[in-house]
């Protein structure tokens, strides 16, 4: 090697490694290339064969009875379970399990999940290992197969040493009865005897499978993720002649792909049943802005809509449920009051009160959960908005579980959305998993199954609903139609003028600024909002203008919490283009909303909003004003109403004796809550909108909401 000595020297070697440097890089870019095509044709390939071996399991006829075990299937099913027949794809799972497969079941709550594992565990020697993430839920289903003489144990926390011993030793007792036996996941990573006793339990040949509930809780996407759950992945290579039984009441795809890849089943067989609940009746409502407004529609419903009858509340916090119970309690309503930071003994005696009607219904956080046992649950009503759609569909799929009517209300604010991001933006992919559920509770165009069937990728037809929700209803309801040019420019220059002064804007204080409020510094130079909509309907524009990217969520933390800040989003650059066009649609008024909340109640004062005068109090019973009002009478009032009284022959022309009868008739605010209910609910159900209370909306383009 030359001897360098000078700078120079020195500076043209290090040009000359560069060089050398750049080649090599060039060299290394080239291999990776080709090596990452050559992992993109092996992933391709392995897909392939997953696809063929899915395929092949999805062509098998998992629903015929020509099995070797066919009869004594039917024979347990009827002899032992008392069932005459079975629901969609339970045979098929047994049949598919049976055979030594593994399978991933798709079911919701109550269409019978457990039926799955359990009537297989019967019809050969061994034992069936049941994990579940629930003590509660365990204890149940062990309590149910005790009654039929089924023997069952369960390994958990609230176990006694001496029963986790026996459990134990059933493991490894050629000898034992028990065919199924409980454990919780985290028996699997936490305990080496545990773990032991099973692969003697496999090496014997005693080992029938694992079926593994809730098996959503294995995928980080999962509306309900559980690190323990990840544990089982090895359970396919340490005992790989043992087939693997998944269930879960809900699952997008991506979540089911994740979990075959975490239990190393890719490929495996997937069963679905359909995600509509045909008696289940799904409704949201305008959420008061007080806690006193919240407590008053949740009495009224209690009181009239589902008098004498059982359901469950959700609540956000364990402030907010202890503060309901609280407050419907003082309003003389039977409710408990059950969260986590209750001692497993009050929870229990909640629990069993509910169950026994002593309580009307539960006040409770998500802590109310899985393994909910009570088939005659005709309403679960959500205080404030699900984390995610997930968590809505379970939590709202505890309500009739007997097949018979039921329904599911959610009171909706703007304001919930900001209380639950906050919560879950650090969790990835939750926040758009949270805008899907206000997505949802805007929505007044697409049927509310649509929306969800849509989300778990399952077909939707027009004939699903039967008019059981709120949008298909009342498709008349659907009537006002908004622009929003205009006010997603004003809210821009509101946006850009608090971040020159430097000023954090909360959504509260954005809605302020654009309805001319607040600070003057940052106020728009448009004209007042408030002459064209409502403020509650400006609370709409903001959650759909962020759900849309043209608003952005920028969240700081602070010592005692995370809060949430409005910044304009990537969209919002459209606003510059002249062609920029942005519509929503809108409800009518709230008096709807209120209505329809207690079907059993005539408010006597009801606010309506008239456009260009902003909101109003209207008297029902106050014909005076009612002449007065005319305006606002149209806005507020039933149009199909309005159109008959019009049509009514004669009707302005009353006669005297007539007239003096109706003044003398005492004014009626509360109606009998039982017949009159029903007799609403059937005026609903043939209620069909007249062609005059149709706004012209394209029904082609869905995205005319969204």
């Amino acid at each position: 090697m030359t001897e360098m000595k000078t700078a120079e020297d020195y500076q043209l070697a290090i040009t000359n490694i560069d060089k050398e440097l750049v080649k090599v890089e060039a060299e290394i870019t080239k291999w990776k290339t080709i090596q990452r095509k050559l992992n993109e044709k092996k992933t391709s390939y392995k897909n392939s064969i997953t696809k063929l071996k899915s395929d092949s399991l999805a062509s098998v006829d998992w629903e015929g009875t020509s099995y070797e075990w066919s009869d004594d299937v039917k024979s347990t099913l009827e002899n032992i379970f008392k069932i005459k027949s079975f629901r969609p794809k339970q045979l098929s799972a047994i049949n598919s399990t049976l055979s030594g497969e593994h399978a991933i079941v798709v079911m919701p709550t109550g269409a019978g999940k457990s039926l799955c594992y359990q009537l297989p565990a019967l019809l050969r020697p061994g034992l069936t290992v049941v994990v579940s993430p629930l003590i509660s839920l365990m204890e149940d289903q062990i309590r149910s197969l005790t009654q039929k003489n089924i023997p069952a144990m369960l390994m958990g926390s609230t176990s006694s040493k001496e029963e986790n011993q026996t459990a134990l030793k059933t493991l490894i007792d050629d000898k034992t009865d028990i065919k199924l036996l409980y454990v919780t996941p985290e028996r699997f990573a936490k305990s080496k005897r545990f773990m032991s006793n099973l692969q003697k339990c496999y090496a014997a040949g005693r080992l029938q499978r694992f079926a593994i509930d809730e098996v959503h809780c294995c995928s980080q996407w999962g509306h309900d993720f559980r690190p323990d759950y990840k544990f089982l992945g090895i359970l396919s290579n340490m005992f790989p002649k043992v087939p693997i039984l998944g269930l879960t009441g809900t699952a997008t795809s991506h979540v089911l792909s994740d979990v075959q890849k975490i239990l190393n089943i890719t490929g495996c067989l997937v069963l679905k049943t359909t995600f509509n609940r045909p008696n289940l009746f799904y409704q949201i409502l305008e959420k008061p802005a007080t806690q006193e407004g919240c407590l008053d529609v949740l009495e009224k419903l209690l009181k009239y809509r589902y008098k004498d009858e059982s359901g469950i509340i959700y609540a956000h916090s364990i402030k907010d449920c202890e503060d309901l119970a609280q407050g419907l309690r003082k309003r003389g309503l039977r409710v408990g009051c059950y969260h986590a930071s209750l001692d497993a003994d009050t929870r229990s005696k909640v629990h069993q009160k509910w169950h026994e009607k002593i309580y009307q219904a539960i006040v409770a956080t998500v802590a109310f959960g899985m393994g909910i046992d009570k088939p005659d649950v005709r309403f679960v009503i959500h205080h404030s908005i699900s984390k995610t759609m997930e968590n809505y569909y379970q939590e709202s799929g505890r309500a009739g579980r007997d097949g018979l009517r039921a329904e599911c209300v959610t009171l909706y604010r703007m304001q919930d959305l900001f209380r639950v991001s906050t919560m879950v933006f650090s969790n990835n992919g939750h926040l758009e998993q949270l805008y899907g559920m206000i997505k949802y509770c805007l929505n007044i165009k697409l049927c509310r199954r649509q929306v969800i069937a849509e989300y778990f990728n399952e077909n939707w037809g027009s004939t699903d609903c039967n008019y059981m929700c709120d949008v298909c209803i009342h498709p008349n309801k659907i009537i006002r139609e908004i622009r929003l040019e205009e006010h997603i420019k004003n809210l821009a220059t509101v946006i850009e003028k608090a971040e020159k002064k430097e000023i954090n804007l909360t959504a509260l204080k954005l809605l302020d600024a654009w309805f001319l409020k607040g600070p003057v510094n940052i106020r728009h130079d448009g004209p007042d909002p408030g002459l064209k909509i409502s403020r509650l309907v400006g609370e709409d524009v903001i959650a759909y203008l962020l759900i849309k990217g043209y608003l952005v969520e920028d969240f700081h933390f602070t010592a005692m919490s995370t809060i949430s800040y409005i910044k304009s989003g990537p969209n919002m650059e459209m606003i510059k283009d002249e062609n920029f066009s942005l519509r929503m649609l809108v409800r009518r008024s709230s008096a709807f909303d209120l209505e329809e909340a207690a079907p059993c109640f005539v408010p006597a004062c009801e606010e309506v909003f008239v456009e260009g005068k902003g909101r109003r109090k209207r008297n029902i019973n106050d014909d005076q004003e009612q002449e007065k009002t005319s305006k606002s009478e149209a806005v507020a009032k039933k149009p199909r109403q309005a159109i008959e009284e019009k049509s009514k022959p004669g009707a302005a022309a009353k006669k005297p004796r007539q007239e003096a009868e109706e003044k003398s008739k005492p004014e009626v605010v509360a109606r009998k809550p039982e017949q009159e209910a029903e007799k609403r609910k059937k005026q609903r159900l043939n209620d069909k909108p007249l062609a005059s209370e149709v706004v012209s909306v394209d029904d082609d383009n869905d995205d005319f909401f969204w």
